[in-house]
C-alpha cells in the first residue's frame, strides 16, 4: 500500500532556517560569489526568491505559466531589500504548502519541460533538498553558521541521495554539479553537499 510521506514539518525548519542566514545579508554582499558556479549573492537570492514564489504557484494550480518563475522579475526587489523580499517570499511557500490537499495536488513545473508535473509530496520534496543546499550556498557565502537540527538533516538526506547523477549535471542550467567523490566519514549535511556538487571546504573569494 503507497503511503504519503509528509516532509512539510522539516521543511517548515529548513526554510525559516534559510530566512534566518539570509536575514543578515546586505545589499553590500550581493556580488560576493558563492558555491553555484556562475552566480553572485544576488543572482542566487533571485533564484530562490522565485522558486519560492513559483512553487507557491504551482501548489495553488497555477504554476504552469513560465513567468511566474522568472527570476528577471525579482531582481530590483532582491537588490533593493534582499533580506525582506526573500522572508516574503519564504512565507508565500509555506501559506501555500500549508493547504490541506498540497501533498496530493498535482504541481506544474515547467522548467522541468512542457506540461511537466509532480505530485505535491514529490514537489515538496525537491523544495526541500534545494532550500537546504542553498541555505548553505548562502551561509557559506557570508561566512555564517548554518544549524539545521539533525532530525531535518536525516529527514532530507534519502531525497537528496535520490538526486540522479550523471554527465547531464555537467550542462549549463543543470541544478547540481556532479557528485564530488568524498571519503567513507561523509555524513550528514557534508554528504548530501558531495553528492549534489558542492565541496565542503568551498570559500569564498573576496571582492
Amino acid at each position: 500500500m503507497n503511503t504519503i510521506s509528509d516532509f512539510r514539518p522539516s521543511h517548515r525548519i529548513a526554510i525559516h532556517t534559510s530566512v534566518d542566514v539570509v536575514s543578515a545579508v546586505t545589499v553590500d554582499d550581493l556580488r560576493r560569489p558563492t558555491p553555484c558556479a556562475g552566480w553572485d549573492l544576488g543572482d542566487l537570492l533571485a533564484h530562490m526568491t522565485v522558486q519560492h514564489h513559483g512553487f507557491a504557484a504551482s501548489a495553488r494550480g497555477h504554476g504552469a505559466d513560465l513567468a511566474v518563475w522568472d527570476a528577471a522579475s525579482v531582481v530590483d526587489a532582491v537588490s533593493r531589500d534582499p533580506a525582506g523580499t526573500y522572508a516574503t517570499a519564504a512565507a508565500d511557500v509555506l501559506e501555500a504548502f500549508a493547504a490541506d490537499d498540497a501533498l496530493t495536488a498535482s504541481f506544474a513545473l515547467p522548467e522541468f519541460g512542457p506540461g511537466a508535473t509532480a505530485p505535491g509530496e514529490m514537489a515538496i520534496g525537491f523544495h526541500f533538498v534545494d532550500y537546504v543546499v542553498h541555505a548553505w550556498d548562502v551561509a557559506r557565502t557570508i561566512g555564517a553558521p548554518l544549524d539545521l537540527p539533525d532530525d531535518v538533516i536525516a529527514a532530507v538526506l534519502p531525497l537528496a541521495l535520490a538526486v540522479a547523477d550523471g554527465e547531464f549535471r555537467a550542462a549549463e542550467g543543470a541544478p547540481f554539479r556532479p557528485a564530488i567523490d568524498g571519503d567513507d566519514s561523509a555524513a550528514g549535511l557534508e554528504r548530501i553537499l558531495l553528492h549534489l556538487g558542492r565541496s565542503p571546504a568551498w570559500e569564498p573569494t573576496r571582492v
